[in-house]
């Protein structure tokens, strides 16, 4: 098969779908759907009209896509309707089996999330990248191969609870930070797999994310601005999801198989019981991030932990520990600048917020940042 080919064919498919209604990201990832699908038929069918044949099916896959996006906002609007205490769900979720099915074993576990995510969660390829730190053609990439890998294959082997957790997961920060709400479907779907599986990690899993959700009506303004754990009115906490959620935690740290959920639970149990910003228990956070560090070795997990030494040992411990990473570390630069600031140089702090905004995922955080540079600034002397 021509490959060169389909290359050139691309952006002019694309132009054709953008002018038939779909956003270029839409646009684009249908022409990507369409390719894969000309990688797996074109060698033994060959069309006689490839462009044709190509504007058809990413066409097709467009249509498809969007029936399922509506489809899914559906059942997050009812999710959204459902009470909090629902009655005990059925032994089988279509959606949950979905994510097992996805997760297939012939795939990486890398590969499975990335598929998921994007053929289940609904989140789109740049979404997915930036939750992995990867550019979005390296993730694009990583999407392709393994659609290519499953599209011979029968999906009739469920993947391990492992993965699907971390697709649950993903899915829940996506929709608490990020451009769309899917933090209820990601809540709905633990909750039910918690109670379907013997898996201290997914007792875990559902007690962080309860946890952080607790917290979801404080962290911005009536204006839409974000606002900092410390400065979050803590009467505004949902105090029965952190009741639940702590209850679980300590239900899954008892049977003593700690994984990485269950350790990101319990910094954010200690946070949950600090009566104010003040009288939180700095030092014992610090230990449970060494402990998850130790569990995952992530950077994301150090960058945190420098925050944490800051406020227990001190910004300039902060700084000393934030000096032993990547510098190009997303909100490396944001936490460089608030370590700064609270080790009496708003001079460089500000100029870091600045800079840090510049590279901001979303745009939240990015007026966020240029607020607190802009309020430093404004207390220099003239």
């Amino acid at each position: 098969m021509d490959e060169a080919l389909l290359r050139s064919l691309t952006p002019g498919v694309i132009g054709i779908l953008v002018r038939r209604g779909a956003d270029f990201a839409a646009a684009e990832d249908a022409v990507q759907d369409a390719l894969v699908e000309a990688v797996r038929v074109w060698p033994s069918d060959p069309p006689r009209d490839a462009k044709g044949w190509l504007v058809t099916t990413a066409w097709r896959k467009f249509l498809d896509a969007t029936r399922a996006d509506a489809a899914r906002r559906r059942r997050e609007d009812r999710a959204g309707e459902e009470p909090r205490a629902p009655a005990p769900a059925p032994a089988v979720d279509d959606t949950l089996q979905l994510y097992f099915l996805c997760a297939h074993p012939s795939l990486t576990p890398a590969s499975a999330v990335a598929l998921t995510l994007r053929a289940v969660g609904g989140l789109t390829t740049r979404q997915i990248a930036r939750a992995h730190l990867v550019p979005e053609a390296t993730m694009a990439q990583r999407i392709s191969r393994a659609k290519r890998t499953v599209s011979g294959v029968r999906l009739d082997r469920p993947g391990d609870v492992g993965t699907v957790l971390r697709v649950l997961y993903l899915v829940f920060n996506e929709g608490y930070s990020g451009d769309v709400d899917l933090a209820a479907e990601a809540i709905r779907l633990t909750r039910r797999l918690s109670a379907a599986v013997d898996h201290p990690e997914a007792s875990g899993l559902l007690a962080l994310i309860l946890l952080h959700h607790a917290r979801r009506a404080a962290r911005t303004a009536s204006d839409g601005s974000l606002v900092p754990l410390a400065e979050q009115d803590r009467g505004r906490w949902d105090t029965a999801l952190i009741a639940e959620g702590v209850g679980i935690l300590q239900a899954a740290l008892a049977r003593d198989r700690l994984g990485e959920f269950q350790a990101q639970a319990a910094i954010a149990a200690l946070h949950a019981d600090a009566p104010t910003a003040e009288e939180t228990d700095w030092p014992q956070i610090v230990e449970w991030y060494d402990e998850l560090a130790r569990l995952t070795d992530s950077p994301v997990v150090r960058l945190n932990r420098a925050v944490a030494v800051g406020e227990a040992d001190g910004p300039r411990a902060g700084l000393a520990a934030l000096a032993e990473l990547d510098g190009s570390l997303p909100r490396h630069t944001a936490v460089e600048a608030y370590l700064h600031e609270r080790d009496g140089d708003p001079e460089t702090a500000a100029r870091l917020y600045a800079e840090a905004a510049h590279k901001a995922p979303n745009l939240a955080e990015r007026d966020h940042l240029t607020r607190r540079a802009a309020r430093l600034n404004s207390r220099r002397p003239r």
